[in-house]
């Protein structure tokens, strides 16, 4: 049950008496269960104290379109949301800084000098943060400081989640300041909330009638319908997506709405647009390759029609987001298996290899992205000490912020497809396949990602070098790194990390070196290279305070899928079973990336999957005793069960014995 309270606290300017019930209105249309109205914060605490779902909080002086209203009450980020306005601020309401979408601090512009944004007079605090928001309430209702500021007092010096009293303004408080009071003193407790900005719709907090009537009007001047289309597509995206497909998708998304078809259906539909555009890359000859390049844009079309569709119907849903997530990886896998597949075929080499390495490095890229928003996550609501603004993290930090906010610019397009993201590699794998042939599509993909590869990696380095941040301890480092039992039990009596997990990587590349160099050799050494591997993992379950320790996890997945493909090729693997083997680790490894990006616990049978440490042994004594193939086969569909059996139980039978345990309400 979603409950919407309204505080109707108003200064002396007050409003019209229409404004509380056409917002009581507006939130259920939005969608809530259930509107109360608050006298003070007081009241506010009790509603809230009692609440058992999501709780949304305006002030009576918000004057929004109710699409804004559904779209903050329907937000998709995993946690607490407010709504950021542009607007400058009235006298003393609040302002807040927020990073990477995230509000770290708020408070007055006295207070706040480096202020993104206002305070929009509107949040949706999740279940886990009532208690924060009822202590907020009451915290901000009882404490009394000078008149003139909104939040608590800056305290560079203070920890997050240290509550700080927030103050009570004097007689001459405008209409609204009671809820930026709350939110001062909420944010102060430390409490993860997301910003919720406006676009193309309108949403104004008003003083008097006057201003109430400006924003009415305008209001009435906006589609929002049209606005709420336009919406769907992302504010920021790509080169290749911003104008090759969304000019275009959102009439498809529209006609999507009109069939009623789900975000899901669209989704496995661009999965089999994928699958069919593999194998004809695989078929091979000019018509076959231009009909994969024609389907394989088509299909990246509907991977983003599938977001328009889920924000323009609000239709959303964890297992739809993590099936998203899923489904890319595995539809540009599969697109590399068919490259690999029609590059042999066609007598152009060994494409099995070429499609090895564009899996493993990309791979790599993801986990190095997914640790990086971690650290960086972990920075931005930190304590900022003061800086001299003369090192090169403070100046690579300011450079970035300059090209960032220069929307548009050539410096903007340029830092956003350097790094080669989804779009521009679907593109070019297209256009070169089409135009050229299947050796050349993956040749590009591999050029491309390893420059992107070592200038993002080159400048996230020096950048972590400066925030030095322990992003390990943020999370459950063990889990995302895939740790087995016998890690879990022995880990951490080495004192180094990513030296080890650096030079395992490297003895995985050296073992594959001599194995395409003397199998036989390769086959005795192969316990060697296993040994670093597993020192390496002793190490990195110590503690990770070095500001370079967020690079571990991604340089053991690295050393685990080479290491995995020395063995196969000391082995004599077919190098299409060695790929499978590879995929199916893969997605493995996405889920856990997913679950890191979300905060969730680990996948049901996670424990089944023995950890890499314990592949690795066992590819290395199935490598000895001779009979490599088969124990990867049988070790790689072993995983793929067990995967299917996780996804299965995780989004169906969990949720299922949850509902039939919950107690009636």
């Amino acid at each position: 049950m979603t409950l919407a309270i309204v505080l109707a606290a108003v200064g002396p300017a007050a409003l019209p008496d229409d404004t509380v019930p056409h917002l009581v209105a507006q939130w259920r249309a939005a969608g809530a269960t259930e509107v109360r109205v608050a006298a003070d914060l007081g009241e506010l605490a009790v509603l809230a104290e009692h609440a058992t779902g999501p709780v949304l909080v305006s002030g009576a002086d918000l004057v929004a379109h109710t699409t804004v209203l559904k779209h903050l009450a329907t937000s998709p980020v995993p946690g607490t949301a407010a709504l950021v306005l542009a607007d400058p601020p009235a006298d003393r309401h609040a302002v807040v800084h927020e990073e990477r979408g995230q509000v770290v601090s708020a408070g007055s512009t006295g207070t706040l000098p480096d202020a993104t944004g206002s305070f929009g007079g509107a949040l949706r605090v999740v279940p886990a943060d009532l208690p924060a928001l009822v202590a907020a309430a009451r915290t901000a209702a009882t404490t009394t400081v000078p008149a003139g500021t909104v939040g608590p007092p800056a305290d560079p010096a203070g920890a997050p989640g240290t509550p700080v009293p927030a103050p009570v303004a004097s007689d001459a408080t405008p209409v609204g300041a009671d809820l930026d009071r709350l939110f001062a003193a909420f944010t102060a407790t430390g409490a993860l909330t997301f910003a919720h900005r406006v676009r193309l719709l309108v949403a104004h907090r008003v003083v008097d009638p006057a201003g109430l009537a400006a924003a009415r009007a305008e209001l009435a001047g906006v589609d929002e319908d049209a606005a709420e289309l336009r919406l769907s597509v992302k504010e920021r995206d790509d080169f290749f997506t911003t104008y090759f497909v969304s000019t275009w998708s959102p009439y498809v998304t529209k006609l999507c709405a009109r069939l009623r078809l789900t975000p899901t259906g669209v989704t496995m539909i661009s999965v089999l647009f994928a699958v069919v555009a593999a194998v004809l890359f695989g078929v091979g000859g000019r018509p076959a390759l231009v009909a994969g390049g024609v389907l394989l844009y088509l299909g990246f079309m509907l991977d983003c029609v599938d977001g328009q569709l889920a924000r323009y119907t609000r239709n959303f849903s964890p297992w739809g987001g993590w099936l998203d997530t899923m489904a890319d990886r595995a539809k540009e896998y599969v697109v590399y298996a068919g490259l690999g597949f029609g590059m042999t075929h066609a007598g152009l080499g060994d494409g099995w290899v070429l499609a090895l390495a564009a899996m493993t490095l990309q791979t790599v890229r993801h986990h190095i992205d997914a640790w990086y928003g971690v650290l960086h996550d972990a920075a931005a609501r930190r304590p900022k000490a003061a800086s001299t603004g003369g090192g090169i993290g403070d100046k690579l930090n300011a450079a970035s912020n300059r090209v960032q906010a220069d929307t548009g610019s050539l410096s903007y397009w340029l830092k956003r497809t350097v790094v080669f993201p989804i779009g521009e590699r679907w593109a070019l794998i297209a256009l070169t396949a089409a135009l050229f042939d299947t050796r050349v599509a993956l040749v590009a993909v591999l050029v491309w990602g390893g420059l992107a590869f070592a200038y993002t990696g080159a400048l996230r380095t020096l950048r972590a070098r400066f925030m030095r941040v322990p992003a390990l301890g943020t999370v459950d480092a063990g889990l995302h790194r895939d740790d087995g039992p016998l890690l879990r039990r022995f880990g951490g009596r080495i004192p180094a990390q990513l030296p080890l997990a650096v030079l395992a990587a490297l003895a995985a590349a050296g073992l594959l070196g001599m194995a395409l160099a003397d199998a036989d050799t390769a086959r005795w050494a192969a316990p060697v290279a296993l040994l670093v591997l597993l020192a390496a993992g002793l190490a990195a379950r110590g503690r990770a305070e070095g500001p370079l320790d967020w690079l571990v996890p991604a340089a053991l997945r690295a050393a685990e899928y080479v290491f995995a493909i020395a063995v196969g090729v000391a082995g004599d693997v077919p190098l299409p079973l060695v790929f499978g083997y590879v995929f199916v680790l893969t997605l493995l490894h996405y889920d856990l990336v997913a679950r890191l990006e979300k905060r969730q616990p680990a996948p049901p049978l996670h424990d089944l999957t023995l950890g890499w440490e314990g592949r690795s042994i066992l590819l290395v004594v199935a490598l000895i005793a001779g009979f490599a193939w088969v124990g990867m086969a049988t070790l790689g569909a072993y995983l793929f069960v067990v995967f299917v059996m996780s996804v299965v139980a995780a989004w169906v039978t969990v949720p299922a014995r949850a509902a039939r345990t919950a107690p009636a309400r």
